[in-house]
């Protein structure tokens, strides 16, 4: 080893030295961006998380609102953050969809995050008028298909989870079905109730009472299996569309770059906070399932994510 090499590898250690012991004891208050509005999911996931993680990281845990542009605006400045371990963030679907449908981004998605964990999965249900005829999905398709060009379907904007969930299932169904979103997915169900539209993905926070309670009729769940809230009603993959699957889901996140000692220091209290009793409660309320991946298998499943969310994109033509 060369002198040179050596002082190189010193001055690493140097530097890499604050951030190692920082993941041993946090000295200032860890700011929590959750990139979207207060009172939506992920600013509720944000609250939620915020007390137990910063029992387990011995330090307070500021949850931060930095809204607009699909989750962008917050995630920017996260990106541009010192990978220090006091700036982190819970971000949703559109993390791995942004990319592909937000222009100019001053940031590179794929490089700019340290991937921690998934936290929850939220499944959406496919739920239609109590005036439509079909009582499954597969009369659903064949009801459809004789009337092409004719039918709406409501979503909570363009290229949210339930605009993608919807442009992927006509895709694989083969339908002609005209899309219309709406400003969030609980303004998107009165006209569905009303049977002004044919169809709407909902989550089970927003549509499950709605089934309960005879409004609406589910038809399938976007999971690969059946959810507890509805233990009867099938899975879309399962009643002709092997390997259907298209959640909302929510991640944790910080800066490219995290010393590991500092990932595993956030993961550790993730899965502290996700095994609160309290946590687990609210989660279940809002038909939420908790994760909690390991680092290597949430960096995978967000590749695997963007991957699959920017063909759909191209392929349905979606826009912003």
């Amino acid at each position: 080893m060369t002198i040179a090499t050596t002082r190189r590898a010193l001055l690493g250690a140097a530097l890499a030295a604050p951030a190692v012991a920082r993941a041993q004891g946090f000295t200032r208050p860890i700011r929590f961006i959750a990139p979207y509005s207060p009172g939506g999911g992920i600013d509720t996931t944000a609250r939620l998380l915020a007390g137990p993680m910063a029992q387990k990281l011995g330090q307070t845990m500021v949850v931060e609102n930095r809204a607009g542009a699909g989750g962008s605006l917050g995630a920017a400045e996260v990106a541009r953050s010192a990978p220090d371990g006091y700036t982190v963030m819970v971000d949703a679907l559109a993390h791995t969809v942004n990319p592909f449908v937000i222009r100019n981004l001053p940031f590179d998605y794929a490089t700019a995050f340290t991937p921690i964990s998934q936290v929850v999965v939220l499944p959406q249900i496919l739920v239609v008028p109590n005036s439509t005829p079909a009582r499954t999905l597969p009369e659903f398709v064949a009801w459809a298909k004789t009337r092409p060009g004719t039918l709406s379907f409501g979503s909570s904007g363009n290229a949210t989870a339930s605009h993608l969930a919807s442009a992927l299932f006509l895709n694989r169904a083969g339908l002609d079905i005209t899309h219309v979103p709406y400003r969030g997915g609980t303004a998107a169900l009165p006209d569905l109730i009303a049977g002004t539209t044919a169809f709407v993905f909902a989550t089970v926070s927003s549509g499950l009472q709605l089934v309960r309670d005879g409004q609406v009729r589910a038809l399938g769940v976007t999971t690969l299996t059946r959810i507890p809230p509805l233990p009867d009603v099938p899975t879309i993959a399962e009643q002709g569309f092997p390997g259907y699957e298209l959640n909302e889901w929510n991640g944790f996140y910080a800066p490219a770059g995290l010393p590991a000692p500092l990932v595993s220091a956030y993961y550790d209290a993730l899965k502290f906070a996700l095994a609160d009793a309290t946590v687990k409660a609210r989660l279940e309320t809002l038909g939420a399932i908790p994760v909690g991946s390991d680092p290597a298998s949430f960096a995978a499943y967000v590749r695997e994510q963007r991957a699959l969310m920017g063909r759909l994109v191209r392929e349905a033509q979606i826009e912003i």
